[in-house]
């Protein structure tokens, strides 16, 4: 799809269309680089582990860090056929 770049402000810019931002998922805010002379518009994800360092301090101290499955032997592994 061929799009106008327009001057907005002391900028420039392009009209995204409302089914393409939709499509894309994006909200009000977007990821922009540029990779090999290549413009990339993606939406923003945030990494899902960000605050897991903090949680697992917080459980440790509130002593709620506890195995979630209990301990089970390895006995029978030699057993087993792979």
């Amino acid at each position: 799809m061929e799009v106008a770049i327009r001057k907005m402000g002391n900028s420039q810019g392009v009209l995204i269309p409302k089914p393409i931002l939709a499509q894309l998922g994006l909200g009000a805010t977007a990821d922009l680089q540029v990779r090999n002379n290549v413009l990339e518009i993606r939406a923003v994800r945030s990494n899902p582990r960000q605050d897991w360092a903090a949680d697992a301090a917080r459980l440790a101290a509130e002593g709620d860090d506890a195995l979630a499955w209990p301990e089970f032997a390895n006995d029978d592994d030699s057993t087993l056929v792979w």
